[in-house]
């Protein structure tokens, strides 16, 4: 199945915003499918929306015919937090807006992303939970960037793609934005206290990158909280393996375990809507 692109441009807090929106080019006869908001990577520094095409993202479109859309969202060295934040949550808004011309459930409006974009997913969850808009029914926060504060995984990691260094300045350019530095749950979801009522979620990470700590951390604390919430873990690997070395066993193996737990949440996470 091939995938069609479409280009939309949407308001975010007076901003203009680029959305990438990306379905099946056989049309689904009327049935409807999982609406899918996909957050690119980039340490919060830096990507575009078309690392959709190299992401998990893009095989659940071919595979199961979902629509996914990617947000090209405000990099921190344009505006800092909230800027990215409040441009995901516009184009999750649109999703629930737009979900009959989309030809998505609006029952089963999901999100996911890797790294920075795994930890705008978590983000954006505990945010869009709060503030009651949008009910998200599954969330695939792959390898997250959540932890302002050093880990024992991220302290002194001097792993091939992200490393100590990066994560710190990463986090330095996303958070300047926060007077007074204390840094809120939806800036770096690690801060936050009450795991509760979020969507549940699937997530893998490897042992040699510096999110392997938060992230097994952050699913023990949905897990707590009497939250549906798994995670695969494969040694040896360093950040983002699976889209840079599509081609390794270990990566085909990641990548049919995610799939595997998407075709389970596809039969299973339903959030009815109310009104925004």
């Amino acid at each position: 199945m091939k995938v069609l692109t479409e280009r939309k441009y949407i308001k975010s807090n007076g901003n203009r915003i680029k959305l990438l929106i990306l379905k099946p080019d056989i049309p689904q006869q009327g049935e409807k499918k999982p609406g899918i908001l996909w957050i690119h990577g980039g340490g919060y520094i830096t990507g575009m929306a078309e690392m959709v095409y190299m992401s998990r993202s893009i095989h659940l479109v071919k595979k199961y015919g979902v629509t996914v859309i990617s947000p090209e969202y405000r990099l921190s060295g344009q505006a800092p937090y909230p800027a990215a934040l409040i441009d995901c949550y516009h184009a999750l808004l649109y999703m629930k807006k737009h979900a009959e011309e989309l030809g998505i459930r609006k029952n089963q409006i999901m999100v996911g992303g890797e790294s920075a974009g795994g930890g705008l997913t978590a983000a954006l969850c505990m945010y869009a939970k709060d503030k009651r808009t949008v009910n998200i029914a599954y969330q695939m926060p792959l390898y997250p960037m959540i932890d302002n504060e050093d880990t024992e995984t991220s302290r002194d990691n001097h792993a091939p793609v992200w490393n100590t260094r990066r994560n710190h300045y990463g986090w330095k350019q996303y958070l300047k934005g926060i007077p007074g530095g204390k840094v809120p749950a939806y800036a770096a979801p690690a801060r936050r206290k009450d795991y509760s009522g979020l969507p549940p979620a699937y997530t893998f990470v490897c042992t040699a990158e510096p999110f392997y700590a938060e992230t097994i951390t952050y699913i023990r604390n949905m897990q707590k909280a009497g939250v549906e919430a798994g995670i695969d873990i494969y040694p040896g690997m360093f950040h983002a393996f699976d889209m840079l070395l599509p081609f390794f066993p270990i990566s085909k193996r990641a990548a049919e375990g995610f799939e595997k737990k998407f075709e389970y949440a596809m039969a299973h996470y339903f959030s009815e809507q109310g009104e925004v």
